[in-house]
């Protein structure tokens, strides 16, 4: 029986390389893009004037993301195949970003404007990341499925669970561990870390639900910069560091339009969460921009 977060799609934005040079595609307008998406999209958008927009126009069995702008930019795919990766066994997981044994030389494999790390995880049953220290950055984790229990060393203990996210701005230092107590189930989640704005923040521990209803067919803010935070305003977590993110569950021939947060040059990493585990190959699952089509889990760079 398939669940429902096997039966959608889902994406982040950020970039990673390949040993061998990740093409870089000629300067596109943005008049000219337009995204399929499936399931859940997770956009991290370090932002520009830039509307993206999906086009009802597009088959109804794929689900779109237009984006448009005066301006040209610069594309990149980044597809799940030439993403670091590693099997421990106990865990196993997707780089965008040089992380642990992975190194790539290509000049946005290191980090993305603020985003340094994205690594897709799946965790087995009754294992996890042992104890370990953090100092000096932001990190947030994504659940797509599963329960992921988080302990550290400011006294928090949580067991998260699907459309949770979990934030810690380690600042000073904070030691914590992540893991699977479930016998049964593994735990998928996106682990995210960026770099703040200033150094020497006092640890902060943070979490808040975003339900699937929530997010079908509309973006969600999830994350923002304590800078673009309106006095009040309940919904995204603050953080200090000049980056956004949205999610999205797309059904097919939906669309949604998505506001870039900041004028001037700015950079946007759009990530297709992997569905079905090993079996990456599962359901159906396309990006679109232009006359260039990419299959399957993806990341797409927009740099411009």
């Amino acid at each position: 029986m398939t669940s429902k977060h096997q039966q959608q799609q889902q994406s982040t934005t950020t970039t990673t390389a390949t040993p061998s040079p990740t093409p870089t595609y000629p300067l596109l307008t943005t008049k000219t893009l337009a995204t399929l998406i499936a399931l859940l999209s997770l956009i991290l958008a370090l932002s520009s004037p830039l509307r993206t927009t999906l086009s009802s126009l597009l088959p109804k069995s794929t689900r779109a993301l237009s984006t448009f702008s005066p301006s040209t930019m610069k594309i990149t795919p980044r597809p799940w195949s030439a993403r670091g990766h590693a099997d421990h066994n106990w865990l196993y997981t997707y780089h965008t970003f040089n992380f642990a044994s992975y190194y790539s030389p290509h000049p946005l494999h290191s980090s993305f404007g603020p985003l340094r790390v994205i690594n897709e995880d799946r965790v087995k049953p009754t294992t996890g990341f042992g104890t370990h220290s953090h100092a000096e950055f932001l990190i947030f984790s994504y659940i797509v499925s599963g329960t992921l229990e988080h302990r550290d060393s400011m006294g928090n203990l949580e067991y998260l669970r699907r459309g949770e996210v979990q934030f810690t701005s380690a600042g000073t230092g904070i030691r914590h561990s992540e893991y699977n107590r479930d016998e049964g189930e593994e735990v998928h989640f996106l682990q995210i870390w960026a770099k703040p704005d200033k150094r020497g923040l006092k640890p902060h521990y943070e979490t808040k639900r975003f339900t699937d209803e929530e997010k079908e067919n509309k973006l969600v803010r999830i994350m923002e910069y304590t800078e673009r935070m309106k006095e009040g305003k309940q919904g995204p977590i603050a953080l200090q560091a000049d980056l956004s993110m949205s999610a999205s569950i797309l059904a097919p021939g939906k669309e949604v339009v998505h506001e870039v947060v900041a004028e001037g040059p700015r950079k946007i990493f759009l990530q297709v969460i992997m569905g079905g585990g090993s079996s990456l190959r599962m359901g159906v699952r396309r990006l679109r921009l232009g006359m260039w089509c990419w299959g399957r889990e993806m990341g797409l760079m927009w740099r411009g």
